[in-house]
This record gives structure tokens, C-alpha cells and sequence, in this order.
């Protein structure tokens, strides 16, 4: 049970619940209401979307458990009663677990695309993956540019949502909608 109790601290559960909730919640209440305004037919399957989700919540997973990896010397001196990567979790078991989410998201995402017809969101969420190890390896040292990288991921979870609208053709309707 301790481990279970600590792989959720070190993926931090809540933050991917409110992944999960932002994304659905964008969907049918922004993304849906706008569809049937226009007339579109540019929705997700519901199955489609919550393998998005769950995707989503893996990719976010695993940058939470790489980012904690790499930043071990650093939590052993500011944090040492809240270290979970080497006290609890053993370094290699938590570069298996990154791969594995990581893995495992790229695949759903693939899954969507197949599904949807889409081909750009596999893609997309294996650039998610790269730029969040790079960011644990490198970028967060640097003030504004890890910043901005992860300003960007963050809004990645909205973002790969509405980017079916627009490579669906629904910039047209957005016109017609907007000079009503």
C-alpha cells in the first residue's frame, strides 16, 4: 500500500484528475455547444476522446516522474521528507514507469488517430514526450525558456482538443458564427 500511496505522490494524482476534468470539461462545454451552433461535424467520438484523455493523463504522468528523477539531488537537499524517487520508488523502476506512460500514451494517441482519421495527434503527443524529458534534463534551469515550455504543454491539454475544429475544415464556420 505504501507504494501504491507513493507512485500517486510522484505522479501527482490531483494534478491529472484536473487534466482529465479541463479536457472534458472543454469539450462539451466549448467545443460541442460550438459544433451544433455551426452545424459541424467535426466531434470526437466519445470513446475516441477519452482514450485522448487518458492519454493526455499518461503523457502528464510520466513528465511528473521523469522531472522528479532528475531533479533527486536537488529534492534531497530541499525536500528530503517528501523524496519519493530512490527512497520509496528505485531510480530504475521510475525511468520504467516514464517509458511505460510514456509508451503507452504515444500508442492511445496513435489509437485516436486511426480512429478519427486524424494522423497528427501521435505525432504531436511524442513531441509532448520529448519536450518534457528534455525540459527534466535541461530546459527548467533555464528561467523563461522552461517556462514558456511548460506554459505551452500546459496549454497542450486544451490545444490538442480544438485542433480538431480547426484541421477539420471549421475555420469557415468560425467566420460565419462570429459575424452573426
Amino acid at each position: 500500500m505504501k507504494l501504491v500511496t507513493a507512485f500517486l505522490r510522484l505522479v501527482r494524482w490531483p494534478n491529472l484528475v484536473f487534466i482529465a476534468v479541463t479536457q472534458s470539461l472543454f469539450y462539451y462545454c466549448i467545443i460541442r455547444p460550438f459544433n451544433a451552433a455551426v452545424g459541424g461535424q467535426w466531434l470526437f467520438d466519445t470513446r475516441n476522446l477519452l482514450v485522448l484523455v487518458i492519454a493526455s493523463v499518461l503523457i502528464a504522468a510520466a513528465g511528473y516522474i521523469i522531472n522528479d528523477y532528475f531533479d533527486l539531488n536537488i529534492d534531497r537537499i530541499n525536500k528530503p521528507e517528501k523524496l519519493i524517487v530512490e527512497k520509496v520508488i528505485k531510480r530504475r523502476w521510475a525511468i520504467i514507469w516514464h517509458i511505460l506512460l510514456s509508451l503507452t500514451g504515444v500508442l492511445l494517441s496513435i489509437y485516436v488517430d486511426i480512429r478519427e482519421h486524424l494522423f497528427w495527434v501521435g505525432f504531436a503527443n511524442f513531441i509532448c514526450v520529448l519536450l518534457l524529458f528534455g525540459y527534466s534534463v535541461s530546459l527548467k534551469k533555464k528561467f523563461l525558456s522552461g517556462n514558456v515550455l511548460i506554459s505551452l504543454l500546459t496549454a497542450w491539454v486544451i490545444i490538442v482538443v480544438f485542433l480538431r475544429l480547426l484541421f477539420q475544415g471549421c475555420l469557415p464556420a468560425m467566420g460565419r458564427l462570429c459575424s452573426y
